[in-house]
């Protein structure tokens, strides 16, 4: 077990007669980049903080490296956070709030100098010891929270949407940085947002949360291209959705009809159960809807263009079809995308092996 690994077993939530958290169970590895991600009030901060020790689970248990933390205060859990407000202590300057927690800790003064320094260099700070509070922009303030925390050397750092009062330039820099620094030091790095392109960027495994419990667990590419459910489809990245119908089952594949179409699938492509006649749902990528191309093996059929938005490197078109709205999505500089605009009639395709199938229950 590597250091900084976290078992979380059963763990539910209740304030009240609000159930919060509902049997989460998951495994966090030590030393990897982890994102708990899902809309507001899905319990992504309430987990975090039941990790934290600010909280106690109503049931289940949670351990860092085996030992149980039941009854462990914050202050005695090998952990560190970084709050969305970020808790400076605008009356010390940068070098007195990074050695805050040293100092209650009785760090000796030499050690105390030799991992400010350290970390203010890591986070990029080096020289503004001496700044007051007052005196930083909001991504340096960002930085001193950072160096405060990885100061004190936790095997655990669990961060709370700091990132979400930045502008869109900051932000994205930081995140850059944040990933660097988590690569470097090798810290177990527990990351809440509710953004999915940050939780792309940042994470090694991301953990989809809706209703109080974990919808799907995986990298960043698995839970994008395989999502476990119509929620994690929508939630992470944008998709189509398709009504349509199994029509047969076998040992090796799934027949699926989608208005006057039927094309079969492998069983891995099919979330659920699929029964003969059973509803469904089929799922795609705006990038795997490719325009003015024809295909012997999935979709093939015609579109009216509603909407055109040309937006930077990528064009993005909003399709009428037979069997329902579709939305593709390509590079502007494709053959096709000059000759695309509104009203026009295409031809577009949707590869079968780009499509997953959610069974209705």
């Amino acid at each position: 077990m590597r250091r900084g690994t976290i078992t979380v077993a059963g763990v539910g939530k209740e304030f009240g007669a609000t159930t919060v958290l509902s049997n989460v169970d998951l495994v966090i590895e030590g030393g990897s980049f982890v994102t708990l991600l899902g809309p507001s009030g899905c319990g992504k901060t309430t987990l975090l903080r039941l990790i934290a020790g600010f909280l106690e689970a109503s049931r289940g248990t949670i351990a860092i490296d085996g030992a149980p933390m039941q009854g462990v205060t914050p202050r005695r859990r090998p952990i560190g956070m970084v709050f969305q407000n970020l808790a400076l202590f605008p009356h010390l300057d940068v070098f007195e709030n990074v050695a805050y927690g040293l100092k209650v800790r009785g760090a000796p003064t030499a050690e105390i100098a030799t991992k400010v320094e350290r970390f203010l260099g890591l986070v990029g700070l080096a020289g503004f010891e001496r700044r007051r509070i007052g005196q930083l922009s909001g991504g340096q303030k960002q930085r001193v929270a950072l160096a405060r925390s990885l100061a004190l050397e936790p095997a655990i750092l669990l961060l709370d949407e700091p990132l979400s009062a930045l502008d869109l330039q900051l932000r994205r820099q930081l995140q850059v940085e944040l990933k660097a620094i988590q690569r470097q030091l090798a810290t177990t790095f527990v990351f809440v947002t509710h953004d999915q392109e940050e939780a792309t960027l940042l994470s090694d495994t991301i953990v989809v949360m809706e209703g109080g419990r974990v919808r799907q667990v995986g990298s960043p590419g698995e839970i994008y291209r395989r999502p476990a459910s119509p929620f994690v489809a929508r939630f992470v990245g944008d998709i189509n959705m398709l009504e349509g119908r199994i029509a047969t089952v076998t040992g090796t594949s799934v027949s699926v009809d989608l208005g006057h179409h039927r094309f079969d699938l492998p069983p891995s492509a099919i979330v659920g159960q699929p029964a003969a006649g059973a509803a469904c749902q089929i799922a795609c990528r705006p990038e795997a809807v490719t325009i003015a191309n024809d295909t012997n093996n999935g979709l093939a059929l015609e579109a009216r263009i509603d909407v055109l938005h040309r937006l930077g490197p990528t064009v993005k078109a909003m399709l009428d079809t037979p069997l329902g709205p579709l939305t593709a999505l390509m590079m502007a500089g494709a053959p096709q995308a000059a000759e695309l605009a509104e009203g026009k009639t295409v031809r577009v395709a949707v590869p079968s092996d780009t499509l997953t199938v959610f069974v209705s229950t």
